[in-house]
């Protein structure tokens, strides 16, 4: 009876795992974009935790396992995987720091029928450069506006506003994120 239990205990741990793979939206591949996220970046963990996202270190932490993370990068479909936008969700691969400051964004894929004049141009990513989590996100005011493309804007803009705010909420403290004196 006792061992009856265990495997059923198994086989409930891998449904709810398999559940949750299922339901994670796929996009490419990260790691071509780490150094151009964080140029200066010693090395990367494997991606993982919740929510899911490698972190990033000044050193390599093969060498130095004590070293602390500088920054980390995650997929905004893996932070926020509800949100979407006029036809679907916007891959935005995004690169944090410690501080709670954008160091880039990459707009890896999206199904938008306005997309390729919106959030495709990478004026639109460079935009978010060095935005702080504590800035507003708002279209038209801190993020450039582009007609016709009202919901995949303000989808855009939302989606890299929550994600970077939920992982700082996550992994930082109020203290490494006030404002830079």
């Amino acid at each position: 009876m006792k061992r009856f239990g265990v495997l059923f205990l198994v086989l409930v741990a891998s449904a709810v795992t398999l559940s949750a793979q299922a339901k994670r939206i796929f996009t490419n591949k990260a790691e071509p974009y780490f150094k151009t996220l964080f140029p200066a970046a010693g090395g990367f963990s494997d991606f993982g935790g919740t929510p899911l996202h490698y972190k990033v270190y000044g050193v390599d932490p093969k060498t130095n396992p004590n070293a602390p993370p500088i920054g980390f990068i995650f997929w905004t479909t893996d932070v926020m995987p509800n949100e979407t936008g006029y036809h679907g969700p916007v891959h935005f691969l995004v690169g944090m720091d410690t501080h709670g400051v954008i160091q880039g964004v990459v707009m890896d894929y999206n199904s938008e029928p306005y997309g390729y004049f919106s959030v495709d141009p990478p004026k639109f990513v460079e935009q978010f450069k060095n935005k702080s989590i504590r800035d507003p996100f708002v279209v038209g005011r801190d993020i450039a506006t582009v007609s016709r493309a009202s919901i995949t804007m303000a989808h855009a803009a939302r989606v890299l506003r929550d994600s970077t705010r939920t992982m700082a909420k996550t992994f930082l403290t109020p203290d490494q994120i006030k404002p830079q004196q």
